[in-house]
């Protein structure tokens, strides 16, 4: 049951060429940093990678999308990385838009053995209809565009068909762990980190603490083993940057507060 590995580089060995990728973060929060570069090291490329976001253009996934590591991406908030967008409209990459809570129930459904299910969101739109452009060619035309979807109407409402999402691997980021994989995620991390997991049919988690079995509490824990079959103990001592800091100006500890009217 001892699913340790010694490194990041270890546990990614055996990621080839065009392998699926499960990636857990949201925005920069909960990337699995040391995995992502343990797997920008490797050197393999034609990567087909399902996550909420690309990173931005120095971190996260964003460090295998400049070196065109990565062939498709599935995901649902792209905004903050520049190279992104060059390469999607210079037909470099093929990109799968889907909405976020969809997205979020594809994995989960993956996960969980459930091959399809029916939603509300996007229901009139390129999501259900099709014509969605999924990658162009270099002068700008649509090379691909997305398929119509199976709609239905259930109870006097219309719902698309949407299928899961499983993929060859899972790489997350935890808070905490154990040596049998039982994970426990910070805030954020949560977001998307433990619907990754279960995604991958091999799911690789780096967590900051790693600890012996018995060591969690049962009610702590927020992703079972099952679903983890790789550990590898990265430290506190990591760095984790803030995608847009804001802070507010405090007034001067001798100047008066005036009172808000209410």
């Amino acid at each position: 049951m001892d699913k340790t590995y010694d490194s990041p580089q270890a546990a990614v060995d055996d990621i080839g060429d065009g392998a699926s990728l499960a990636v857990g973060g949201f925005g920069l929060c909960g990337n699995p940093m040391q995995l992502i570069e343990a797997l920008h090291a490797k050197g393999v490329g034609g990567l087909s990678v399902v996550s909420n976001n690309c990173g931005v253009d120095d971190w996260g996934l964003g460090i295998l999308l400049a070196d065109k590591r990565i062939a498709k991406m599935t995901s649902s908030y792209v905004g903050e990385n520049k190279e992104f967008a060059r390469q999607f409209l210079s037909g470099e990459l093929e990109v799968e838009l889907t909405p976020q809570g969809t997205l979020a129930e594809k994995l989960r459904a993956g996960g969980c053995g459930i091959a399809a299910f029916f939603t509300l969101a996007g229901v009139g739109t390129q999501v259900a209809d099709g014509g969605l452009p999924q990658k162009y060619n270099t002068d700008g035309s649509v090379a691909k565009a997305s398929e119509p979807k199976e709609t239905r109407e259930i109870g006097g409402t219309t719902y698309v068909l949407e299928e899961s999402i499983t993929t060859d691997f899972g790489l997350v980021h935890a808070l905490k762990g154990d040596t049998h994989g039982n994970l426990v995620f910070d805030r954020s991390a949560r977001n998307f980190n433990p619907l990754a997991a279960m995604a991958g049919r091999i799911t690789i988690a780096q967590v900051e603490e790693l600890v012996q079995p018995g060591e969690l509490d049962p009610d702590e824990i927020h992703l079972p083993g099952v679903y983890v079959q790789r550990v590898v103990a990265v430290g506190k001592d990591i760095e984790k940057r803030i995608e847009k800091r804001t802070v507010q100006k405090l007034p001067h500890p001798t100047t008066p507060v005036e009172p808000k009217e209410a």
